[in-house]
């Protein structure tokens, strides 16, 4: 009988389920998911959590395979030596090879006054924490958004279309991504719906109190509830567990995505730094992330060469309320180009790209193996910027070069 291999995934969000679909193409791989939830959460939804427009929350059945363990709790520390993980509630799960998809989540916001009065939403349970706040505020309070990516964007856009006063403040530009012709348009946008924009290096926030935010030009604005949506941090579990991390504590790895100290650990999603040269935090990269750390895990099963990360992007969506939004397009190295749809058609867009995650990772569960995005050609502008950073190919994990033996 052939000797049966253990993978543990660490974490249920777009890449770590993807990776847990995709690994159970072989019978004789056992796939055990760690994740602290018991369903999954849409993330790119959470603006919606709040707003009142939908739960963010998708049941496991539909997304993960039933080939799939699911364990509902925390991972306290990865023992790479011992090819095991702790859990929060104190048992040890063992692995012969570990899939790192701890995702991110809500910075430090670093400002006084912002950790103890503002509300993150980077979280299920911050937005959730969020939502009732919001209700028991009368609809003519002052709400503040801080943060002008497009979880910021999209955060303020709900809101107002639902009636609230709402400011958005940017602390720079107001999203940096955009092309600026799909920046006026997001203005122009958020200026019918009644948002303040308040742009420039002015607009930093530099205190936030129970009833207002404080602006780097001395600026006192009366805020009844400010959102925080700006920045995005990563666990530390990597650091934690000796493994070597960017400066964020992102996992580092090679261009395979595994770890640079342990063939057996693969790393996806946002919580990865690839040659130390992570991509942009989105589930526009962590699904193929999580189907190339899966691929990586089966080649050196094995007995093959993994084949290195080959990641385009198409370019971001934005919804802007409910009836509006923006898809911008980008060249496949994630740059924004001059084109973009917006209005109604954006909107429908973006309603679609929220659906087909969904059916992505419920595709992969019933069909392991039928992913095929992460292949899609174009990723030669990361090559030459790993070839100018580094004078030469790029880097490989010691021992990636060759099958792990099992």
């Amino acid at each position: 009988m052939a000797e049966n291999i253990e993978v543990v995934v660490v974490g249920g969000g777009y890449a770590g389920v993807m990776a847990a679909n995709r690994l159970t193409r072989r019978d004789d791989v056992t796939v055990t998911l760690i994740n602290p939830r018991p369903a999954f959460v849409h993330r790119v939804r959470l603006h919606q959590l709040v707003g009142g427009s939908d739960d963010a929350v998708v049941e496991f059945r539909k997304v993960l395979g039933g080939g799939v363990g699911l364990v509902v709790d925390t991972v306290a520390r990865i023992d790479a030596a011992g090819r095991s993980v702790t859990l929060g509630s104190g048992g040890t799960v063992g692995y012969d090879y570990l899939v790192y998809a701890v995702g991110s989540g809500s910075a430090d916001p670093g400002v006084p006054g912002a950790a103890e009065f503002a509300y993150p939403i980077a979280a299920l349970e911050e937005a959730q924490r969020l939502r009732p706040v919001l209700d028991a505020a009368p609809a003519t309070a002052a709400v503040t958004v801080v943060g002008a990516g497009p979880t910021g964007i999209e955060t303020a856009a709900e809101l107002a279309e639902a009636g609230r006063a709402v400011t958005l403040v940017c602390g720079g530009v107001l999203g940096p991504y955009l092309h600026p012709r799909g920046r006026r348009s997001v203005a122009n946008r958020l200026a019918g719906l009644g948002v303040t924009v308040l742009e420039g290096p002015d607009a930093r926030v530099t205190a936030v109190t129970r009833d207002a935010v404080q602006l780097g030009d001395g600026r006192v604005l009366p805020s009844a509830v400010t959102i925080w949506t700006a920045g995005f941090g990563v666990p530390d579990l990597a650091a934690r567990s000796g493994l070597s991390t960017d400066a964020l504590g992102r996992l580092l790895t090679d261009e395979t995505l595994t770890s640079v100290d342990d063939v057996r650990i693969v790393a996806a999603g946002d919580s990865a730094a690839p040659s130390g040269l992570p991509l942009r935090m989105s589930c526009q990269a962590a699904i193929p992330l999580g189907a190339r750390a899966a691929d990586t895990v089966l080649a050196r099963i094995a007995g093959e060469q993994p084949s290195p990360l080959n990641q385009v992007f198409a370019g971001q969506c934005i919804s802007l309320g409910r009836r509006a939004g923006i898809f911008q397009f980008a060249h496949r190295y994630d740059v924004a180009v001059g084109f973009h749809i917006d209005g109604r058609p954006g909107a429908r867009l973006k309603e679609i790209v929220c659906e087909g995650i969904v059916k992505h990772l419920a595709g992969e569960a019933g069909k392991p193996g039928s992913y095929r995005l992460h292949r899609v050609p174009g990723g030669a502008k990361r090559h030459q910027l790993l070839r100018a950073e580094r004078g030469g190919t790029p880097a490989v994990a010691e021992g990636a070069a060759r099958a792990t033996q099992r």
